[in-house]
């Protein structure tokens, strides 16, 4: 990696320790100064990243980050190579995608499996599906390729469709012997509407936008998603789905927000998904706060764990990709972007390189203390989502896209009943661990924000 000692920094009048600190230099009327910005925050971003280091494992970030973060860490990526052009991280980027796919190719690799939750599957399959829809480089032939991936994953959480309560659903974790397996929520399902919308829109087949209303329909039935669209956390099956943990997250929001998008441009602008797309987009409401975007469930009281650290970074990519699908959404859209991407330029000011960004883009110049990849990566998104007029909407396999798929990827016999529980030795040996549960809070923040 080489760092461009050009970039501008805007000094603020601080010395302490022998340390400047600084904020993010960044015009928003100017996209050299969007890149630039873009340029420094994912210089810091990757340098997190530790799988291209010799004797590491490639895919993986070291802990306490958590495997599916690491696909997110490389949608992103392609997200920053999409919107400015810099092949820089293209290699490494193509380098983890691909050694993480498991013996399968279906995102499930051997240090991940026993532990790995459907949503932690889903973040890398995401990461693919933007791979073929921005014409990312295609792998070697001898290679599995980017919408194969995403097929294939998607297949595999289809047979996973679960019936025998709350009327249908995805659960959260893939086998019953992990924490969370009797939990049905939002992010696996949204995650999961999310990549079925994509698919149909970029291949064509409508198998998959039936299973994308299918998703859209169970939500709305059990109440995770409401007539308001708020979107809320998820809920367990032993109450047989009656009883909804109402915490709203930006990530879920955004999920669903980019699926009913697709699904709008898929059913050639159809009044109902049309309707959806803005509902959802105006839910969003209660994630800005004088139109900057703030994870209203943690950020105000400091209690975002590593996961829910990163999650705006998902809602910042999601809203911006909205625009290509549904093109009405884009000033309200963009009255959100602008303003949060500023302030998350001045939240850069921290670390000991006096640029890392925090999490409290609503506290202006004046560092948060925080830093890491999900703060990096949500500031990145932020501002790079700011040039999303200067590029292609997604290709699809009719409009130039290059990536080869295979419908039937992922249908290999189901081999639930000989995976067996992780030992401590799977959970905390592997060479990068996933999610066994996030931190809930105690009863719901809902009726206090809104």
């Amino acid at each position: 990696m080489k760092f461009d000692n050009s970039l501008a920094y805007a000094a603020v009048a601080l010395l302490a320790g022998g340390q400047v600190a600084y904020t993010i230099s960044l015009d928003l009327t100017s996209p050299d100064s969007i890149k630039e910005a873009a340029s420094t925050i994912a210089y810091d971003l990757m340098s997190y990243y530790t799988g291209n280091n010799t004797g590491d494992v490639p895919g993986c970030l070291p802990e306490p980050y958590y495997w599916w973060e690491a696909g997110a860490l490389f949608g992103a990526m392609i997200d920053y190579w999409h919107y400015t052009g810099d092949t820089t991280y293209n290699d490494v980027t193509s380098e983890a995608l691909l050694f993480q796919v498991g013996p399968y190719q279906d995102y499930m690799p051997p240090n991940q499996t026993k532990t790995e939750g459907n949503d932690d599957q889903s973040f890398w399959a995401l990461a693919v599906m933007s791979a073929a829809e921005t014409n990312f480089q295609d792998p070697p032939e001898s290679q599995p390729q980017w919408l194969a991936l995403a097929q294939a994953v998607f297949n595999m959480q289809a047979a996973r469709w679960d019936h025998t309560s709350c009327g249908g659903g995805l659960r959260w974790q893939i086998f019953p012997f992990n924490t969370g397996y009797d939990y049905k929520n939002s992010v696996t399902n949204g995650c999961f509407f999310n990549l079925g919308a994509r698919l149909a829109k970029y291949t064509g087949n409508d198998t998959y936008a039936r299973w994308a209303e299918r998703t859209w329909d169970w939500m709305t039935a059990i109440g995770l998603l409401d007539h308001n669209y708020y979107v809320y956390d998820g809920s367990n099956d032993d109450t047989n789905c009656t009883q909804i943990n109402r915490i709203p997250w930006t990530y879920n929001a955004g999920a669903l927000l980019l699926g009913a998008a697709n699904m709008y441009n898929y059913t050639n602008g159809s009044d109902i998904w049309g309707g959806r797309v803005w509902g959802l987009l105006k839910s969003t409401e209660i994630f800005f706060s004088d139109g900057i975007m703030q994870e209203v469930s943690c950020e105000p009281s400091d209690l975002c764990n590593v996961d829910q650290l990163s999650f705006k970074a998902y809602l910042s990519r999601w809203m911006a990709a909205t625009i290509k699908m549904a093109p009405f959404t884009y000033e309200t859209v963009m009255a959100y972007l602008r303003p949060s991407a500023a302030a998350a330029a001045q939240q850069c000011s921290g670390g000991k390189n006096g640029r890392m960004c925090g999490l409290k883009w609503t506290d202006g110049s004046t560092w948060d203390g925080s830093s890491g990849v999900g703060q990096q990566m949500a500031a990145l998104e932020i501002i790079q989502s700011n040039l999303v007029e200067r590029v292609a909407g997604p290709v699809t396999n009719t409009t130039g896209g290059t990536s080869a798929g295979n419908a039937s990827a992922g249908t290999k016999p189901d081999d639930t009943n000989i995976i067996t529980p992780a030992t401590t030795g799977d959970k905390f040996g592997a060479a990068c661990v996933t999610t066994l549960v996030v931190v809930m809070f105690v009863g719901s923040l809902y009726w206090i924000i809104v």
